[in-house]
């Protein structure tokens, strides 16, 4: 008996079938072409799907088999396709591949399906909210005509109208920028530019009584003639911020010429080779280092004489007594002295400028300095014409600086020349015998040294805090009549402020700067009562302005009003008696004007130089007090106006 060509490997071990398959009865081969013609007849079989080539999202390599060799299953016939024998005979690896895929397919289908219920449910439930919404809304209207249409209408118009306004809000005031969006643009007006720097209470209480003479100050200063402003640079105070902005930044005819890499610049008077300011970054440290109130009276006039031709030295410095203190001098006597305690020269000309600051933190940042070693060796501290000697000024450390010394260290030190620095660098030292501690009592001597210091800072040009950059920059700019170009910035953080200290350090730090916190608390009073009465007198002159404008606007319309009725007159001869007599009213209103303008002139002028009379007769007397020389009459103010608008 003959068997079939497919039983020719009978004799070798037959192939395991697959789990779950059937026994094959038939030759794999045959049977395979039979299933691939049956497969080929039924639309969206597996040979179908092979035709139109892989599945999307399957990549075949290079070594890939055809796919007429592989067959693949579609979604709706894996499950026969796993039975199939076409499955059985693929390799291991490939089935567990296959498997892979299709659990991939599976769970792609259940997601999706998942995902469009869900937002099928979704619109149908807000849907359903929306029309309770608006039938709650537009409920009571449905009575009145055809509701469907007109409530349909209205929606779309009410939210057409809310698109409209959302994109012109957007359009016209981007980001959170808009006035109109913050709560406090109705209620409170603009904020002050000059407000407190440490937010603080805008009014200030004044605890020490100034005379106005104290509280104004406006310096006629002539940067074409011989005025000099002469910087008195106190140690961690923020002057060299101030000196900077000194040379760089303030508007002027001439600016300074600053050279990159040079510390000092150059700073001539428009036309001379002169300079205007004597600081480190025009002049350098020509008095020496970090020279105080004592050496620049003394030093400046040398230096600045000495600088330029004898017949070109000006000739309005004036020469103030010396005033000389015993060791028994009692300090009421020196507060009552007519020129106060003052230095031996004194130069009109000379307007001496300084920065404070508070002196815990003046202190505290100081030692930082030393920290990193400073040690200001280049200062001179001359005095009566001599430097201390090393036993009037003993030396706090012995090497060659004081790098990395703690904080209590620095504190012990008794002769160290940060203790009540301020003081020291704002006083006369003459007065009390220099740096010679046994010409009086301590306390003797501290209370001349603050009350000179109080003296010579009340009478100083101008003084700057550190803790208020705004207002030093806008008290400079009144007294001085000079502007900066860009405004001055408050740094609230500085090394000071990262210190972390105890209340018992600050207590002892404030103890040994006691002469320096009496000062400052002074100096705070008067440069906060400055400025506000420098505030209160530019909105005094600003409504001034604002009165002189709407006189001056009516009596331009009363000209006009008059002009025009006298031409209507002249075009109109004919004219009834009533309109000629407001005419001739009107005409007498201003002769009366007229005249009443021209009595106030010859008063005004007779005033005036009736107050020439009394300047020269007080001139004769300097001892008397000048009285206000800026009160002037009101109508001498409106005719000048009238003139400049003219």
């Amino acid at each position: 008996m003959a068997l079939p060509a497919c039983a020719a490997p009978a004799l070798r071990p037959p192939l395991q079938p697959e789990r779950g398959a059937p026994a094959r009865t038939t030759c794999p081969r045959r049977h395979s072409r039979v299933e691939a013609e049956l497969a080929a007849s039924r639309p969206g079989s597996v040979a179908a799907s092979v035709r139109a080539g892989p599945p999307r999202g399957v990549s075949l390599g290079f070594n890939s088999p055809p796919l007429l060799d592989e067959p693949l299953k579609a979604s709706s016939s894996l499950a026969g396709a796993v039975r199939a024998p076409l499955f059985a005979l693929l390799p291991r690896g490939r089935r567990r591949r296959m498997r892979d895929l299709r659990r991939r397919w599976d769970l792609g289908s259940l997601c999706r399906a998942l995902l469009t219920r869900g937002l099928a449910a979704l619109g149908h439930s807000l849907k359903h909210v929306l029309g309770a919404i608006f039938s709650k809304i537009f409920g009571p209207l449905a009575s009145v005509g055809n509701m469907d249409e007109k409530s349909n209408k209205l929606l779309l118009a009410l939210v057409m109208l809310f698109l409209f306004a959302v994109i012109v809000l957007q359009y016209v005031c981007p980001g959170t920028e808009c006035q109109l969006l913050r709560l406090q643009a109705f209620t409170s007006p603009m904020p002050d530019p000059y407000r407190s720097e440490d937010e603080s209470s805008a009014r200030f209480l004044p605890h020490y009584n100034f005379s106005r003479s104290d509280l104004l100050r406006k310096v006629d200063f002539d940067i074409k003639g011989d005025d000099l402003i002469v910087f008195l640079h106190i140690q961690k105070t923020g002057g060299t911020t101030f000196g900077r902005h000194l040379v760089r930044n303030i508007q002027l005819e001439q600016p300074c010429e600053c050279r990159v890499g040079q510390k000092k610049c150059t700073c001539h008077r428009p036309g001379k080779r002169e300079t205007w300011l004597f600081s480190r970054f025009s002049t350098g440290w020509s008095c020496g280092l970090h020279a105080d109130w004592t050496e620049l009276t003394s030093c400046v006039p040398a230096v600045v004489d000495g600088k330029r031709d004898a017949r070109l030295r000006p000739s309005r410095c004036t020469a103030v007594k010396s005033l000389t203190i015993a060791p028994d001098t009692d300090v009421m006597e020196l507060e009552r002295s007519p020129s106060g305690p003052k230095s031996a020269v004194n130069c009109r000309n000379f307007h001496y400028i300084t920065i404070l600051r508070d002196p815990v933190s003046r202190y505290l940042s100081e030692w930082r300095h030393v920290q990193r070693g400073a040690t200001w060796k280049a200062s001179l501290h001359v005095c009566d014409g001599r430097p201390p000697t090393s036993e009037e000024l003993p030396s706090c450390y012995t090497g060659d600086d004081w790098s990395g010394c703690p904080l209590k260290e620095f504190m012990d030190c008794p002769y160290n020349l940060a203790n009540n620095r301020q003081v020291r660098m704002l006083s006369d030292l003459t007065l009390v015998g220099c740096y010679n501690l046994s010409v009086m009592p301590e306390k003797q001597r501290n209370k001349v040294l603050l009350e000179s210091a109080k003296s010579n800072l009340k009478h100083m040009a101008f003084f700057g805090l550190t803790e208020y950059q705004r207002k030093t920059q806008y008290l400079f700019e009144k007294t001085f009549n000079m502007n900066f170009i860009s405004p001055f910035t408050q740094y609230n953080t500085t090394r000071a402020s990262s210190v972390e200290i105890s209340g018992e350090i600050q207590k002892r730090i404030e103890g040994l700067n006691f002469l320096d916190m009496e000062l400052y608390s002074y100096a705070k009073d008067l440069f906060l009562q400055r400025y506000q009465f420098m505030r209160q007198k530019d909105h005094q002159e600003a409504r001034r302005k604002r009165q002189e404008q709407r006189k001056f606007l009516k009596g331009r319309i009363l000209q006009t009003h008059f002009q025009s009725q006298i031409q209507g007159q002249s075009q109109n001869p004919s004219q009834n008696q009533s309109q000629n007599a407001n005419l001739n009213a009107n005409q007498n209103v201003t002769q009366n004007l007229i005249q009443n303008l021209i009595q106030n002139l010859t008063q005004s002028s007779s005033q005036n130089l009736s107050q020439k009379d009394n300047q020269g007769s007080q001139k004769q007397n300097p001892g008397q007090e000048q009285s206000d020389s800026n009160t002037s009459n009101g109508t001498n103010d409106y005719i000048g106006s009238v003139e400049k608008w003219r």
